[in-house]
């Protein structure tokens, strides 16, 4: 396995690495954790057909509203969860650090159990359904908060930006299963239980979420931030499968030993106002604060949700006709989205790099949205009329959005937010991006179907206003994201200038404290002072 990696991902940590490192272990690891993003994956995709299934419509009395009222209701029924995830996120912050990620991933499994239950059992009555997909938001938010800082925390870091996005790439493969589940119910079942069987079916991922997290180990950093050095170097060793007096295991057992030294040195204390203090006021870590926050906004105003919600939706709106229909080409885009996502890790994520990947992106995916805004603005579908070939275009820019949102905006953001935060502060600042990830989710979730149905005619406007958004997402990138690819954890705050903001401080502490609000890093001179030295550590 270890050969036919190096020949795939070519940067330098992974000719200096042994070999080893790459083994089975840490592939399971990975994948074990990211259940959590199937659990995501099939939810959002599994609500937006039941939304549509005759026998829910019944149930729910979506039957007896107009179409704005239909529109309200399914986007409350579906950005109920979102709330909860932003919620789930923020509370994972302190449970991850004060019990552990592991116990916390468990945590999240059972939670998410629990609301799944809820869901199925709801029968018509929205109160129930309202509070067992908030519930299962908590779960779901938690475990999109903890998955990718666990990864990472474990992962080696020559491929540390494949297995990362693997929460991405689990995401997609739920997305995909549900919206076969719901095309195989539709052919297949009758009555409730063609709404019930989908619905139950979302508590899969998250019984093997609970199984895998069960096998699984500690994450060493966190072991080490709790002082418990020899757990945190005998696990390092497993995850590595190197004996513990390996030069490579006491190199990186050594950098995390310095780098939570140099954090204590800094501020100190390791209370919420001392990190919050550290996150904030030193330039670099407040930098990176920002960074994750915008990340995410942008991903989610790619409008990528809007689709993975509302696809059936959005196909009819397209000229696609009829129910069955509508969750075929909705499996397809399923597919589609994850094969892209597979090939971005295999091929690209830790080749190309995380910055290229976000930059051609943007261009690609704007182009996409811009060109199915126009379709539907100026050559709508007419009702019962066959698609003319302008509308087949735009429908293969559904799909074409759909894969370049894997090759970038989709798995990069989840790889970026949890690479870069300094060890102390890292569950905060992922919970930070992850908080910020969900509540524009619920934004988008809550607004899509109200803006299909009211900016422009057949809604041409909300692909344009996404259009937009993704076209600027890459002047973002292009000033503020610099390149991580083949780095280790540890070298974040040389990058980032944090290393050198200590070094100022050990040597005229009074002279550090007045530095810390020049905000020297904030311009992006530490980040060009730091990449070339960077750069030679890939």
């Amino acid at each position: 396995m270890a050969s036919l990696i190096q020949k795939i991902v070519r940067n330098d940590a992974m000719r200096e690495d042994p070999t080893e490192i790459y083994g089975w272990r840490v592939y399971m690891l990975a994948c074990s954790a990211c259940f959590g993003g199937m659990l995501f994956g099939m939810d959002s995709g599994i609500i937006g057909g039941v939304l549509t299934m005759h026998p829910f419509e019944a149930t729910y009395g979506l039957l007896d509203l107009s179409d704005v009222g239909q529109a309200n209701l399914s986007a409350n029924i579906v950005s109920t969860l979102q709330a909860g995830c932003f919620f789930g996120a923020l509370g994972a912050a302190p449970a991850a650090d004060k019990w552990g990620r592991k116990n916390s991933l468990i945590g999240s499994a059972v939670l998410a159990i629990i609301g799944i239950v809820m869901q199925t059992a709801a029968s018509g009555h929205l109160t129930c359904m309202y509070i067992g997909r908030l519930i299962t938001g908590f779960g779901v938010g938690g475990a999109s908060m903890i998955n990718p800082l666990y990864v990472a925390e474990n992962a080696p870091r020559a491929i540390r930006g494949g297995l990362t996005g693997l929460y991405q790439l689990f995401i997609t493969a739920g997305i995909m299963i549900a919206f076969w589940i719901n095309y195989g119910a539709v052919l297949h079942i009758t009555g409730p239980a063609q709404y019930i069987v989908p619905l139950a079916m979302q508590g899969l991922p998250a019984v093997l979420l609970l199984v895998g997290m069960l096998l699984c180990n500690e994450s060493p950093r966190w072991l080490a931030k709790q002082d418990r050095w020899e757990e945190a170097l005998a696990t390092l060793a497993k995850v590595r499968a190197l004996p513990a007096d390996h030069p490579y295991v006491e190199q990186e057992y050594q950098a995390i030993a310095t780098q939570l030294e140099h954090e204590r040195a800094l501020v100190g204390g390791s209370g919420f106002w001392d990190l919050m203090k550290e996150m904030w006021f030193i330039p670099g870590n407040r930098k990176r604060a920002f960074i994750s926050v915008f990340l995410m906004v942008c991903q989610q105003m790619t409008g990528t949700n809007a689709i993975n919600y509302y696809a059936p939706q959005i196909f009819k709106n397209l000229g696609v006709e009829g129910t069955a229909t509508n969750l075929f080409a909705t499996g397809v885009y399923g597919i589609v989205k994850m094969v892209s996502c597979g090939v971005f890790l295999i091929f690209v994520a830790d080749s190309l790099g995380r910055r290229r990947s976000l930059l051609w992106t943007s261009v690609a995916q704007g182009l996409a949205m811009l060109y199915i805004g126009l379709y539907v603005h100026i050559a709508p579908p007419v009702k019962g009329a066959p698609v003319i070939p302008a509308g087949y275009v735009a429908l293969v820019c559904i799909f074409l959005f759909a894969a370049f949102f894997q090759f970038g905006w989709g798995p990069v953001c989840w790889i970026y937010v949890s690479e870069i935060p300094t060890a102390r502060l890292r569950s905060l600042n992922v919970a930070f991006g992850a908080a910020t990830q969900w509540l524009f989710n619920f934004v988008v979730a809550r607004a899509v179907p109200n803006m299909l149905a009211t900016v422009g005619s057949n809604g041409y406007g909300t692909y344009i206003i996404f259009a937009c958004f993704c076209f600027s997402m890459g002047v973002f990138v292009w000033f503020f994201i610099p390149e991580t690819k083949g780095m280790s954890l540890e070298k974040m705050d040389d990058l980032f200038g944090v290393t050198e903001l200590l070094e100022q401080k050990l040597a005229d502490p009074e002279r550090a404290s007045t530095h810390g609000d020049e905000d020297k890093a904030t311009t992006g001179e530490h980040v060009e002072q730091a990449t070339p030295e960077a750069n030679r550590d890939e």
